[in-house]
């Protein structure tokens, strides 16, 4: 059974890479962005 395993991840990866070969990478998700405060104040009065 231990080969069978071995076999199968094999054609797994194999797939996997034929796949992302053909399609592009996996599509991760978007890290969700943290809000930075930022002065608001107006620069006139240099």
């Amino acid at each position: 059974m231990d080969y069978l395993d071995k076999v199968i991840e094999k054609l797994k990866e194999w797939a996997r890479r034929v796949t992302e070969a053909l399609l592009g990478p996996e599509v991760e998700a978007e890290p969700e962005l943290i809000p930075i405060p930022v002065k608001d104040s107006p620069r006139r009065g240099r």
